[in-house]
């Protein structure tokens, strides 16, 4: 079968290598499927550097891609829960990613039913980011009926946040370009904030709860709105030894994490909070709740380009470097 490799780390080079390799056969536990789509990530790039290599050592060559769409061809004699025929999605397991591949293995602990609205250009936007915003809100134990601010939240992961922190009992405040306010209350803001004329630390302070995707300097500023033991969870700053340990990592994993994310323990210090990184991991039962929300309140999630397998290496190249409205999807059929 076609599948597009990492065959090396380069932080100059985040181009995959197309090669046949066999068709996988899977273990007792296991699904078959045949890729439909599969979403194209930041994440797919930083592996192809090398940058997460601590946390997750592939051995190389690997098939890149994280998010994968498809329907089942066989499952394992242990596989329970879903049949052949069956369309799926999964945020692919952490060791064994693989979605820029005309077949995968899956491990049905990862899976969940794509709602059936969605075509499977749509579906292939929703694991990754939504069962990111599942698992903060995890690490957050957000409760029903606190606040959460969500910086930036008139983007493709503001888009998922907003109505999944709504789902979850949450008010739900964020910031963002004055022409995106319409949208995004009627995705359940309860509070917007135009981030060109108001600054959102002169506005906000008692928050619970706080979803950085926006990083640098705005972490320590987001750290301000919180009441002391307020909560944030970052998708844009630097792993510390929290995450290290959430994350089963080594000793000494843990004791460098920890060098590296200090600036940003001292400061959660300093405010009397607490400071978390995220690396999304797989969860089929997290994301079936997300498609279970999605059907009731439809939502369909913001595309901006669709590649053929065949230019997977422009759809890298525009995560990287191209702005973006929405996600970036490889089909690999001509109908979808």
């Amino acid at each position: 079968m076609k599948s597009a490799q990492i065959k090396s780390y380069n932080k100059n080079n985040i181009a995959l290598t197309f090669n046949e390799i066999p068709k996988p056969t899977i273990q007792e536990d296991e699904v078959l499927i045949k890729v439909s789509a599969a979403g194209v990530n930041p994440l797919d790039n930083m592996i192809s550097k090398g940058e997460v290599k601590l946390i997750v050592p592939y051995k190389l060559p690997t098939t890149g891609g994280n998010e994968v769409v498809g329907n089942i061809e066989s499952v394992g004699s242990l596989v329970k829960s879903f049949n052949v025929g069956d369309r799926v999605f999964a945020r692919l397991p952490l060791s064994k990613i693989g979605s820029f591949a005309e077949y995968v293995t899956v491990h049905s602990s990862a899976l969940a039913r794509v709602p059936d609205y969605l075509t499977d250009i749509e579906a292939a936007a929703v694991p990754l980011t939504a069962l990111t915003i599942m698992q903060a809100l995890d690490i957050m134990q957000a409760e029903s009926g606190k606040t959460i601010f969500i910086s930036g939240g008139t983007g493709g992961v503001g888009a998922m946040a907003i109505p999944i922190a709504k789902a979850k009992g949450l008010t739900v405040v964020t910031n963002g370009n004055i022409s995106n306010k319409d949208r995004v209350l009627t995705l359940g803001v309860d509070h917007f904030i135009d981030y060109k004329t108001e600054d959102y630390t002169k506005i906000l302070n008692d928050i619970d709860y706080v979803l950085d995707t926006l990083g640098g300097k705005e972490t320590e500023k987001q750290m301000t709105i919180l009441k002391k033991g307020g909560k944030l969870v970052s998708l844009k700053g630097m792993p510390n030894a929290s995450f290290a340990k959430r994350m089963n990592l080594s000793k000494t994993k843990q004791i460098l994490f920890g060098l590296v994310g200090r600036k940003f323990d001292k400061l959660a210090k300093k405010y009397g909070v607490t400071y978390d990184f995220i690396f999304v991991e797989s969860n089929g039962k997290q994301l079936q709740e997300v498609a279970d929300i999605f059907s009731k309140l439809k939502i369909k999630p913001s595309i901006d380009t669709v590649y053929e397998f065949d230019n997977i290496n422009q759809a890298l190249d525009k995560v990287a470097n191209g702005s973006s409205r929405g996600k970036t999807v490889i089909s690999f059929t001509k109908d979808k």
